[in-house]
């Protein structure tokens, strides 16, 4: 039975997908049959002057000139650079366990707590924190935060111009976004005072987003791309880890020590013709969601400060429902924009049976393989990651990227979709017209997502944040889960 309805589904599907060419066959074969003696007569019995042939043809080039213009501009991808942390800022995770242990002589059962978040977290030994996190008691002063994102900022946007051959000069619009650290001079201050870019750049520096605060980022560049023509827009992305640190012992609040990690990407933006050709990706479509009408929403992660006035992130335990019920409001938006008309009609189908009949039907999930070769979902954590697995009915080898991502360098934040496409490309898996589905979660509560098509061939990466790793992945998940 279900191989039947398998089949039936997959007939549905194939015909739905290619009804145009299923109806334009006939007409071509009976238009061939003509001869040219009918085709004559066909032409002649219309009756057209050169009066109305002329109007005809100014007319398609008045539309066509209106399209044209009233179309919005191509946005590329030229490429991106990560960011990777020099092996002495390594915290395995028996490091962190002793490190919390040190930290907490009076409180065993905290440390405890954290020993079992680490252990359950799916974190290798291989992820980085900031060095002012490692003192003990850590030191998350202002001139340490400040260390730490020169250090990131500099060499990701560094490797990025090396890599694109991108002169100073040649940057129009700076985007820069951090969710805790934000001081004054801002982030985005500090990387033109650096690289001393243009005066008159467009510079915008972004805060409190959360972790998917890259593809809001990714927006408002591609909105500016619109309005300034021939310009390229740098776009980065990080968190700060040094600010991040929670030294109370409320459970809520600890899980941040216990997944966040230091990491950053720079990403270059153009709407220039001239660099289609070199360019990785074109962004196809970008779509957020902001549930922060709703207050569980809204307070799922809150930084606040807990009973004794220790600053801290506190996540709630209805995190993984919130993030569920903002995807399906995202899916309900991004759908009808990417996934073919059998699921789209499948979708529907179901949604009236459901919402009119008031029949107990499940919710059809949509088949978005059939819209994407590759999926980048944020690595926020084990939970996160197998929750949108669920979601979207994903197989392991689809959320490879994701985990791999999470196991190397841990949550490292907005960042973590720009890792896990530098994991597809360093497999050599991208391939030209692939099309990347990129998902991001963060506070308010937000889901954003963006669609990039492959703009050309992908060779093997020779450098980044997997050159020397990627051999050794992907590691089964009961290695990630082993204490």
């Amino acid at each position: 039975m279900a191989t039947l309805k398998n089949s039936v589904k997959l007939g549905c599907q194939y015909l739905l997908n290619h009804i145009s060419t299923l109806i334009l066959i006939p007409i071509l074969i009976k238009i061939l049959r003509l001869g040219p003696d009918q085709i004559c007569e066909i032409w002649s019995s219309l009756h057209f002057d050169l009066f109305h042939i002329l109007g005809s043809l100014l007319m398609t080039i008045f539309i066509a000139a209106v399209y044209y213009m009233s179309k919005p501009l191509s946005v590329y991808l030229v490429d991106f650079a990560c960011f990777k942390p020099p092996a002495s800022y390594r915290v395995p995770n028996t490091t962190f366990v002793e490190h919390m242990r040190l930290n907490n002589k009076d409180n065993p059962e905290i440390v405890e707590f954290q020993r079992r978040m680490i252990q359950r977290s799916g974190l290798g030994d291989e992820t980085c924190t900031a060095p002012a996190n490692l003192y003990i008691p850590p030191i998350p002063s202002l001139e340490a935060s400040r260390v730490e994102a020169e250090f990131i900022l500099f060499t990701v946007i560094d490797d990025l111009l090396k890599k694109t051959g991108t002169k100073n000069k040649d940057i129009d619009i700076l985007v820069v976004n951090c969710s805790i650290d934000s001081p004054t001079p801002s982030l985005s201050a500090m990387v033109i005072n650096k690289f001393k870019l243009r005066t008159n750049i467009k510079s915008f520096n972004l805060s409190g987003m959360g972790c998917s605060a890259s593809l809001i980022s990714i927006d408002l560049a591609r909105n500016l791309l619109q309005v300034h023509h021939n310009s390229c827009a740098l776009v980065v992305s990080t968190e700060i880890t040094t600010p991040n640190y929670y030294s109370g012992n409320d459970r809520s609040m600890v899980l941040i020590n216990c997944l966040f990690r230091i990491g950053g990407a720079a990403i270059l933006l153009s709407n220039k013709r001239a660099d289609r050709g070199r360019s990785k990706y074109q962004l196809l479509n970008l779509v957020r969601t902001h549930k922060g009408a709703d207050d569980e929403a809204y307070r799922c992660i809150h930084q606040q400060e807990d009973s004794q006035g220790i600053k801290g992130v506190s996540l709630s335990k209805n995190l993984m429902v919130i993030a569920g019920e903002t995807l399906k409001a995202n899916i309900t938006r991004i759908g009808p924009l990417v996934l073919p008309a059998s699921e789209q009609l499948l979708f529907l189908f179901t949604l009236i049976v459901r919402k009119i009949l008031k029949l107990k039907w499940k919710p059809y999930i949509p088949d978005f393989k059939q819209a994407f070769e590759h999926f980048c979902i944020h690595a926020g954590g084990r939970g996160v990651i197998d929750e949108m697995q669920k979601q979207l009915k994903l197989s392991d080898e689809d959320v490879e990227a994701s985990r791999m991502t999470l196991h190397r360098f841990g949550n490292i934040s907005s960042s973590s979709i720009w890792y896990e496409l530098n994991y597809i490309e360093s497999k050599g898996r991208m391939k030209k017209g692939d099309r990347v589905w990129q998902i991001g979660f963060g506070s308010g509560f937000k889901c954003n997502s963006a669609v990039w098509k492959c703009n050309c061939i992908i060779t093997t990466p020779t450098d980044g944040p997997w050159l020397d790793c990627v051999d050794r992945y992907p590691v089964s998940i009961s290695q990630v889960l082993d204490p």
